[in-house]
């Protein structure tokens, strides 16, 4: 299985916190590997993960390629690719403003136009369900509909794109949205764009050809 991909998931991981999207043990990305995918694993610090470390799960849910256990959240990886072929790779972290929000039950609703470039009018929060569960897998997947990230309740957040980069790029968004638009609230409700405004910020979108690359 490729060094090179199990080189750029720890390297992700570890970026993730670099950014302040995670502490300590907190968080998970996967990539996708043929039919399965590589998942960092459970409760190791991402200072001391390797590329050995990373482990290989596959469409059934079997484990193999690491003496470690995948992450907790394997299912919910496992269920956003099956569901999203466009998908390559899935970031869950816990930034300190999204999860607010998401402790909070809150949406981040129209009230800047980069929201669209999340793939729709608002960056959705899944209802809770305890970590780990078929329940929680269940509903992120369906919050995700039309969406490149979403908040998961009284949790954190799930981001997704094409690769590790552009996966990493949308959680930095989620968080940054996040962050203005609870700025936003210590002073008053911001004024929300209006239907007919967000389709024109998401045609202008389309217009570059696809989904907004986020890297850019």
């Amino acid at each position: 299985m490729s060094r090179g991909l199990r080189l750029a998931l720890v390297a992700t991981a570890r970026r993730m916190v670099e950014l302040g999207l995670s502490r300590g043990t907190s968080g998970n990305v996967s990539v996708r590997v043929g039919d399965g995918f590589l998942v960092t694993p459970s409760a190791v610090p991402y200072d001391r993960m390797g590329p050995e470390d990373a482990v290989h799960v596959g469409a059934d849910g079997r484990s193999t390629g690491s003496r470690r256990r995948p992450s907790s959240e394997w299912r919910m990886h496992r269920d956003v690719l099956a569901a999203r072929h466009e998908v390559g790779a899935v970031l869950h972290a816990h930034p300190p403003f999204a999860t607010s929000l998401a402790c909070l039950r809150r949406a981040i609703p129209p009230f800047h136009y980069m929201v669209a470039a999340l793939g729709g009018t608002d960056v959705r929060c899944a209802p809770y369900a305890r970590y780990g569960t078929q329940e929680l897998s269940d509903l992120a997947v369906a919050a995700l509909t039309g969406r490149q990230g979403c908040l998961l309740a009284n949790h954190g957040i799930l981001a997704v794109g094409a690769d590790l980069d552009a996966a990493l790029a949308v959680a930095v968004e989620i968080e940054a949205l996040a962050e203005m638009y609870a700025r936003a609230l210590q002073v008053g409700e911001p004024v929300l764009l209006s239907d007919a405004e967000m389709a024109d910020v998401l045609a202008a979108f389309a217009d570059y050809g696809g989904p907004r690359d986020l890297r850019r």
